[in-house]
């Protein structure tokens, strides 16, 4: 009875024996500057990748892993057909070892150059969420693909989220969901989710973080009701503010007097962004809103048109 395992056991051996031999064969007579021209349809779908193994998906995915890092070192910049070969490689390997770490945050840092590299790189992400739940990182690298280069604020927050509370997860990550709601949700609701957060977790530099962001979110609060005066100044006026102090100057002054620029540390005060001429506190030197590079809002904004059909 113990012979037919056996003889499987050897069956499958002998496959694997023969699959490596051939593969040997075959790249020894391949120019080796070749090995990243190779096209897409010399990698095997996923679901063929797995029939295909013999039982030995591992192996066959470190091979297509290593395949996939010698594109990643030869393409520089990265070309649409490169990066569609990546994503291929990448799904293969994760399909065969789906309990594998890394490939899924390396996918999340190569397949950038397009939307739809992006999209791919989050099927991805996705997967590894679902293989892997406790782990952060892949709930990082995905809400930030979705803030950062396709825009979607809202989607982002959803996704990390949940990333809050898992083991190793950084003090900062509460307060950038916070700034990813604020535009969809108001000021009152994201303090609202910083108060509770700082309520419930047990981490003290996390406190810190989120009644630092608390603090963040009133001195914005006063910034809007100082915005709200300088439009009145500028109705009555026929100008603009050249400094911030004028509200609560002359005969008829719109405001008895400025709110702190800081909930804790006086000296500081309000001041005319040189940047954006909005009114900020000395102490931030910006508002609470999501600070995107001129570049990346740029490169975000020609992925919208050419979604929606228009020119680059």
């Amino acid at each position: 009875m113990k012979a037919v395992p056996a003889r499987r056991a050897g069956a499958r051996l002998l496959c694997l024996v023969v699959a490596v031999a051939g593969a040997h064969a075959a790249h020894s007579r391949m120019d080796p500057a070749s090995g990243t021209t190779l096209g897409i349809s010399f990698v095997p779908r996923p679901e063929q990748a797995r029939l295909s193994s013999f039982g030995f998906a591992a192996p066959v995915a470190d091979f297509h892993w290593l395949h996939a890092v010698q594109i990643v070192g030869d393409a520089v910049p990265m070309t649409g057909e490169q990066a569609s070969l990546l994503a291929r490689l990448v799904d293969v390997v994760t399909t065969l070892d789906p309990w594998v770490d890394h490939a899924y945050r390396c996918a999340a840092v190569w397949l950038t150059e397009s939307p739809g590299s992006v999209h791919a790189a989050n099927r991805l992400l996705a997967r590894g969420i679902a293989y892997h739940p406790l782990d952060w990182r892949n709930r990082h690298y995905l809400g930030f693909n979705h803030f950062f280069y396709l825009s979607e604020e809202q989607r982002a927050a959803e996704i990390l989220a949940p990333a809050v509370s898992l083991p190793g997860a950084p003090s900062y990550l509460g307060a950038l969901v916070a700034r990813l709601r604020v535009r969809r949700g108001g000021l009152d609701a994201t303090a609202a989710f910083l108060a509770e957060l700082a309520r419930d977790t047990t981490d003290e530099y996390k406190r810190a973080e989120y009644l630092k962001t608390l603090d963040e979110i009133q001195v914005e609060r006063w910034a809007r009701g100082l915005e709200a005066a300088r439009d009145e100044y500028r109705r009555r006026s026929g100008r603009d503010l050249v400094a911030v102090e004028e509200l609560v100057r002359g005969p008829a002054p719109l405001l008895t007097s400025l709110p702190p620029a800081h909930p804790h540390f006086p000296g500081f005060r309000w001041v005319l962004d040189p940047e954006s001429g909005s009114i900020v506190s000395s102490f931030y030197g910006r508002r609470y809103e999501l600070h995107v590079h001129p570049f990346d809002r740029a490169r975000q904004e020609q992925w919208r048109r050419r979604a929606e059909g228009g020119p680059a």
